[in-house]
C-alpha cells in the first residue's frame, strides 16, 4: 500500500498514545524520506530504536506489546507492491531491505531521553551490548541523523507553529473575505439574530483537543475577553471560529486580525477604503453600470434601449440602496479618523503600504478590520502591536463597538477598560463571568474558596464517618450505628477537588553593589542624520534604584534611547558615562530574532554563556518556568510566551546590574506577567522598561518618563492621567 506521512504518524498515535509529537512529526517524515534515507538499510529498528528511546524506563515492558504491533503496522504501510521473493531478488526497494522479522531490541540499553535540537540522543543508543544491530552501521546512521534531524528541525519543526494555517489556501485578502462573508448571506441577514449560541463545539489542533463539547455563546453587541493560559488554544480557536470551521451562522460577518498586511503600492487610507471588500465591489459596480447606461443612450436601438436601461436601472438602485446602508460616502472620512487614532500622520496616510515596517502594517490591518465593522471581530493580542499612545485610543474606541468582540489579550487594564465579560479557556471548556477582568478575577477567587471550603467540609465529615465506622463496625452493641453510617458515607455525593491556581515564579540572581554614577546621559543629542534630529538635549541618571518607564508614540526615539543607554549607537552631542563595571541586561522587543530556532533552550544558553553543565542550565531555565522535555525542544516549536521565557533566562545568566527592557509583556501569558512583576519588584538591580501594558508599568516603575518631540521629560501623574491626555488630544484635533 503507499502511505503518506500524515498516515505514518496517525499510525504512531493510534499504537502509541502519549508519543512527544515532535517525535511522531519526525518519524513520519523520516520513514518516507527516501531520497535521504537509500542507504539506511535498518530504518525500521532504527525507527524502533528511537521510539523506544523515548519511552521512559518504568514503562518500557508495558509498551513492548505496543512498540511490536506498530513495528508489523508500519512493515505493511511502507510495503511495495512486489512480493517477498521479488524483493529478496531485488536486494533493495527504494533504498528499503525487508527484513524477515522486526528485530527485538527491547533488551537494549537505551536512553530514557530523546533531545531534540542537535538531534537524537544516541550515544547512550550504541552502547547497547544485547542489540542484534551492527553497531558500526548504527553508528554510521547515528551521523547521518544528526544531520537529517537538524534538517527536519529547520524545515518541518520551525513550521510547526504554522500547521493550522495548511488547510488555508493561498487566497488574496478579497477571495478569502468573500468566501468568508458571502454578500448574499450578509443581503438576506436583515431581522436576523446576530447572538451565537453553539452548545457543544470540539476543537482540535493536529492530534491535540483544545475544545471538548464546549460551549461558545456570544450575545450580539457585548465584548468578550478571552483569557487562559499560553499554549491552551486561544489563538487556535478564533481561527477555527474565523474559517467557520466552527458553524457559525452564515448571515454573521466575521472578520480576523491576525496577521500584518502584505506592502505594495497602495496607500494605507486606499489600502483601508479596500478592506471593505462589500463596498468596494459595489462602488465598481455602480461605476460600471453609469458606463453601460450612457452606452445606451448613445444607441439608437429603443426595444433594447428601454429593456437594459430598465434593467440596469433596477439594479442601480439595488445598488445605491446596500451602498446607502453600509454609509459608504463617508468611508473615507472614517478610514482616515481610524488610521490617525492608530497614529499614522496626514502624510502617512498617503503613503505607499510597502513603505510601512511591520508593526505599522499590524496597525493597519487592524484599522481596516475596525473600517469593516463586522458583526463579529476576532482579535489576538492587538495591544502586541502598538504603543501606549494608540492604544489608549484603541480602548477608547472599542467601548463603543456596536458588534460584538472577541478578543485574546493578556493585558489586564485593556480587559478592565473593553470587556462587558470574560471567557475563561481551560481544561478544553469554556466558563463564562459577567464583567471585566477584575470582576471576573473577584468572582472566581470567591468561587474557588466556597469550593475549596465545601469539598475541605465534606472531606472532613467523610473522615468523622469513616473514623467510627472502623472503631465500631465490629464492636456488637454499635454494629448498628457503623452501618447507619456506612450507608451515610455511600450516598455522599462525590465531589472533585478544586483545581489549583497554577502560578509562576521568575528568579533574577541578586546583583552585587557598585559605586555611582552607573549609566548617565549628559545633554546628548542623536540623529541618524545631521539634518534629521531624532533626540536632542537629553540627560538621565540610572542608578541600582531606579525604576523608569518611557512611554511615547511610535517613532518618537524611545528604542534609540535605549540603545545610547547601551553604547550600540554614539551621539551627535553630549556624553555617554557608563561605569566600567556595569552589566546591562537587554531585552528586545523581537527578541525572537535573536534566539537561534534549531537550537533547543539548553544548548543557547550553553551557546550564550559557556562553561557550566548541562544541569545547571536546565536549573536555570527552570526560573522561568521552562523545564522538562521544553527545555529539550527547537526554539523555533515553542510558543511565544516560552521563547520571551528562554530570553529572560539568557538574560539573566549574565547577572547584570541594570535591566533594559523593550516591551517584555508581549506574548507572556497573565501568569506569567505576575512572575515577571514580582521577580522585577523584589530584584535588587535598576529597570528601565518600554511597554504598553499599564497595570506593569504602575506595578514596576515609580517614574514614568514621556519621549516625544524630541525630548525626554519627566510626567507628573500616572499612566491613566496620561492615557487620558492621549484620548483627549486625538478627539481635539479636527
Amino acid at each position: 500500500m503507499s502511505a503518506s506521512e500524515d498516515d505514518i504518524a496517525e499510525a504512531i498515535r493510534e499504537e502509541l498514545p502519549g508519543t512527544e509529537e515532535i517525535i511522531v512529526q519526525y518519524l513520519s517524515g523520516y520513514l518516507l524520506d527516501l531520497e535521504d534515507a537509500a542507504e539506511d538499510e535498518d530504518v525500521l529498528q532504527v525507527t524502533r530504536t528511537i521510539l523506544e528511546s523515548a519511552t521512559p524506563s518504568s514503562s518500557k515492558s508495558s509498551r513492548d506489546a505496543q512498540i511490536e504491533k506498530l513495528m508489523r503496522r508500519l512493515e505493511e504501510m511502507l510495503e511495495e507492491p512486489l512480493t517477498r521473493a521479488e524483493k529478496n531478488k531485488a536486494g533493495k526497494v527504494n533504498g528499503l531491505v525487508r527484513l524477515d522479522k522486526v528485530v527485538d531490541m527491547s533488551k537494549t540499553a537505551l536512553s530514557s531521553t530523546i533531545a531534540f535540537g542537535e538531534g537524537v540522543d544516541l550515544e547512550s543508543i550504541n552502547k547497547g551490548k544485547a542489540s542484534r544491530v551492527d553497531m558500526k552501521k548504527l553508528e554510521k546512521q547515528e551521523a547521518k541523523l544528526r544531520a537529517k534531524i537538524e534538517k527536519r528541525s529547520r524545515r518541518d519543526l520551525y513550521e510547526g507553529s504554522k500547521l493550522l494555517d495548511q488547510h488555508k489556501k493561498q487566497q488574496s485578502y478579497e477571495e478569502m473575505f468573500m468566501k468568508i462573508n458571502p454578500l448574499e448571506a450578509a443581503a438576506a441577514s436583515k431581522n436576523k439574530s446576530k447572538d451565537i449560541h453553539l452548545p457543544s463545539i470540539d476543537v482540535s489542533f493536529g492530534s491535540n483537543r483544545i475544545l471538548s463539547g464546549a460551549s461558545l455563546t456570544l450575545a450580539h453587541g457585548r465584548r468578550y475577553g478571552i483569557i487562559g493560559r499560553n499554549g491552551v488554544g486561544k489563538s487556535t480557536l478564533l481561527r477555527h471560529i474565523a474559517m467557520r470551521d466552527v458553524p457559525i451562522p452564515s448571515h454573521i460577518t466575521i472578520l480576523f486580525v491576525e496577521q500584518e498586511i502584505i506592502g505594495d503600492d497602495t496607500t494605507a487610507l486606499d489600502s483601508v477604503l479596500k478592506a471593505d471588500v462589500w463596498r468596494d465591489t459595489l462602488l465598481k459596480e455602480e461605476a460600471s453600470l453609469n458606463a453601460k447606461l450612457q452606452e445606451l443612450e448613445a444607441e439608437n436601438d429603443e426595444k433594447r434601449f428601454d429593456d437594459a436601461r430598465e434593467e440596469a436601472q433596477t439594479r442601480l438602485a439595488e445598488v445605491h440602496a446596500r451602498l446607502a446602508d453600509m454609509e459608504a460616502e463617508s468611508g473615507p472620512a472614517r478610514a482616515a479618523a481610524l488610521l490617525a487614532g492608530l497614529g499614522f500622520s496626514e502624510s502617512d496616510q498617503w503613503r505607499p503600504t510597502k513603505s510601512f515596517s511591520g508593526g505599522w502594517r499590524m496597525r493597519l490591518a487592524l484599522a481596516r478590520a475596525l473600517f469593516v465593522k463586522p458583526a463579529l471581530l476576532l482579535l489576538d493580542e492587538p495591544s502586541n502591536h502598538i504603543d501606549l499612545n494608540a492604544l489608549a485610543w484603541l480602548e477608547d474606541y472599542l467601548q463603543t463597538w456596536s458588534g460584538t468582540l472577541l478578543v485574546v489579550s493578556h493585558d489586564r487594564a485593556f480587559l478592565d477598560a473593553v470587556a462587558t465579560d470574560i471567557v475563561h479557556m481551560h481544561s478544553a471548556r469554556l466558563d463564562y463571568y459577567k464583567g471585566n477582568f477584575t470582576q471576573f478575577y473577584s468572582t472566581k477567587t470567591e468561587r474557588d474558596r466556597n469550593l475549596r471550603k465545601e469539598y475541605d467540609t465534606q472531606m472532613d465529615y467523610r473522615k468523622h464517618l469513616q473514623a467510627f465506622i472502623d472503631r465500631w463496625r465490629y464492636n456488637a452493641n454499635r454494629a448498628a450505628q457503623a452501618q447507619s453510617k456506612i450507608k451515610i458515607l455511600e450516598k455522599l455525593p462525590e465531589l472533585t477537588p478544586p483545581e489549583a491556581d497554577e502560578t509562576e515564579t521568575f528568579k533574577f540572581p541578586e546583583t552585587e553593589k557598585i559605586s555611582p554614577p552607573l549609566l548617565q546621559l549628559n545633554e546628548v543629542t542623536f540623529g541618524y542624520t545631521p539634518d534629521k534630529v531624532l533626540l536632542k538635549g537629553i540627560n538621565i541618571d540610572v542608578g541600582l534604584d531606579s525604576r523608569m518607564a518611557i512611554v511615547g508614540p511610535n517613532g518618537a526615539g524611545k528604542s534609540t534611547l535605549i540603545k545610547l543607554l547601551m553604547g550600540e549607537l554614539k551621539p551627535m552631542a553630549g556624553h555617554v558615562t557608563q561605569n566600567g563595571r556595569l552589566r546591562i541586561g537587554y531585552f528586545a522587543q523581537h527578541h525572537v530574532d535573536n534566539l537561534i530556532p534549531t537550537m533547543n533552550p539548553v544548548q543557547f544558553l550553553a551557546y550564550k554563556s559557556p562553561g557550566k553543565t548541562e544541569q545547571e542550565y536546565r536549573s536555570h531555565l527552570g526560573n522561568f518556568q521552562i523545564s522538562g522535555m521544553t527545555g529539550l525542544q527547537p526554539i523555533g516549536t515553542l510558543s511565544g510566551g516560552q521563547k520571551s521565557r528562554v530570553a529572560f533566562a539568557v538574560l539573566s545568566l549574565q547577572r547584570p546590574h541594570i535591566l533594559l527592557l523593550d516591551e517584555p509583556t508581549n506574548h507572556l501569558d497573565i501568569e506569567g506577567l505576575d512572575a515577571l512583576m514580582t521577580a522585577l519588584s523584589s530584584w535588587n538591580g535598576g529597570v528601565i522598561v518600554i511597554s504598553h501594558d499599564e497595570r506593569f508599568i504602575t506595578t514596576v516603575a515609580a517614574e514614568l518618563w514621556v519621549c516625544a518631540d524630541g525630548m525626554v521629560s519627566k510626567f507628573k501623574g500616572d499612566v491613566q492621567a496620561y492615557k487620558s491626555l492621549i484620548v483627549s488630544n486625538v478627539k481635539a484635533k479636527p
